[in-house]
């Protein structure tokens, strides 16, 4: 599973910086080993997962002793970190990585075994345990890699929280498969991207904004060989703004906790903005729509699918069709000509049924981002007793009427995907990963909205 771990690529004395401590392989392998030692036999372990070099430690040493990491986030409220110990049964266990093994002697793990159980909040209920294996994991590397030309030439530069799948799978583990050197900025700072000197960067549309609204940090990333986003989606202006201030063409991809990544742009291949690419060697998906739409739930299958909810079998089957497919709850069209897919949005609150018509709400928050005078936006659908739902826009934007801004969308994109109300708010609220969180704005929990 850990490819650079095993002494192919040499033993860098920065191979791993993190927050600005670096460490060789030999070091995080010694640490790792006395982490295994610690949790062999234990049927999961916790740790608060900071942007740290103990973190990293944490999630090789699980992948030595086959004990499964659960990865706290830093900022839980005492009822979710007890409600995930509590439903894992996991230890929680303090790395201390200035403490060495010479040696593990253990077994080695099944491919199958569970190799990490990440938490994720679905629309109701506590939070549940995705189980991924070691196989898994893998199979999903190795097809990004391939995908990315991703190696061990290259410098993967990134501060992405690391108790989420793309900034501990991909961006740590990733980075130890391929033995490509890590830098971990600690925090995702344009100038701390721009000082980094990496080849390969990732980051979320939160941290591509910041970066493309610093013109001379974004400037230094043109030595780069690859930008990718994900987590959300890429909103159009940004793409062109980082293309021109970096001369790249940011790629996106796509993916879930329960499937990792699935879909992906293709490193030198064409990238279009607003489009996730093509799906990953081993991954087949399909779109459910329903007749002559063009839109509909993508479902897929194939080796990084999850194990499971943890102790959930209802859950995990509701998960899938009766053939077999895994429902993701995304809406998404595919381009017939060359499978390109695009993301419209999430079934639960994305697809707007308005008038007759089966609406995505990321192609008109897209249109709305075109405008230059709109730096955010997010559409829902309201009930309405006469279309059965309209189409809200919140919007964070100045000196243009919500009227000018309907205009807009209507001669952008068809005259009935039109916002039919503009509301006009301080900020969009988003979750750590940059995604907006639209069930806030329709509460007006998250605070008070502008006139």
């Amino acid at each position: 599973m850990l490819t650079a771990l095993d002494g192919v690529y040499g033993d860098l004395p920065d191979a791993v910086t993190v927050a600005g401590r670096s460490a060789s392989y030999e070091d995080l392998l010694g640490a790792a080993r006395a982490v295994a030692a610690d949790v062999a036999g234990a049927p999961a372990f916790a740790v608060t997962a900071t942007a740290s070099l103990e973190t990293v430690a944490a999630a090789v040493g699980g992948l030595l002793a086959g004990v499964p990491l659960v990865p706290l986030p830093p900022d839980a409220g005492p009822a979710e970190r007890e409600h995930i110990l509590r439903d894992s049964g996991a230890v929680v266990v303090d790395v201390d990585f200035a403490r060495r093994s010479s040696g593990w002697s253990g077994k080695a793990p099944a491919a199958e075994d569970p190799a990490m159980i990440l938490y994720t909040s679905g629309t109701t209920g506590a939070p549940k345990g995705v189980v991924l294996s070691g196989a898994a994991l893998a199979a999903d590397l190795d097809a990004l890699a391939e995908a990315w030309q991703w190696s061990a030439e290259d410098t993967l530069v990134h501060g992405l929280p690391l108790f989420h799948v793309h900034g501990l799978v991909l961006g740590v583990l990733g980075a130890l498969r391929t033995g490509s050197r890590l830098v971990h900025t600690g925090r995702p700072t344009p100038e701390a991207y721009a000082a980094a000197g990496g080849s390969l960067y990732f980051g979320v549309p939160t941290v591509w904004s910041r970066i493309a609204g610093a013109p001379e940090a974004a400037a230094a990333l043109s030595g780069a060989r690859l930008l990718v986003s994900g987590s959300a989606a890429l909103p159009a202006p940004v793409f062109r703004d980082l293309e021109r201030l970096t001369g790249l063409r940011p790629v996106e991809r796509y993916g879930m906790t329960e499937t990792l990544i699935t879909i992906s742009g293709r490193a030198g291949g064409e990238v279009r903005p607003g489009t996730v690419g093509t799906p990953l060697r081993g991954i087949r998906t399909r779109i459910a729509a329903e007749p002559g739409a063009e839109i509909g739930e993508l479902q897929l299958t194939g080796p990084t699918l999850f194990a499971g909810y943890l102790g959930r079998p209802e859950a995990t089957a509701d998960a899938y069709t009766e053939d077999g497919w895994f429902r993701t709850g995304d809406i998404a069209a595919v381009d017939e000509a060359d499978g390109v897919h695009r993301i419209v949005g999430r079934a639960s609150i994305d697809l707007i049924k308005s008038g007759g018509y089966r609406i995505g709400a990321g192609e008109i928050e897209n249109a709305l981002l075109d405008h230059p005078k709109v730096t955010e936006a997010a559409v829902v659908g309201v009930p309405d007793a006469d279309l059965g739902q309209r189409i809200v826009a919140f919007v964070v934007a100045e000196g243009v009427t919500g009227a000018e801004l309907t205009e807009f969308v209507a001669a952008h994109l068809s005259v009935h995907k039109r916002p039919r109300e503009v509301r006009f708010v301080a900020a969009v609220p988003r979750n750590a990963m940059g995604k907006p969180q639209k069930k806030l704005l329709l509460t007006g929990e998250f605070g008070p909205q502008e006139g």
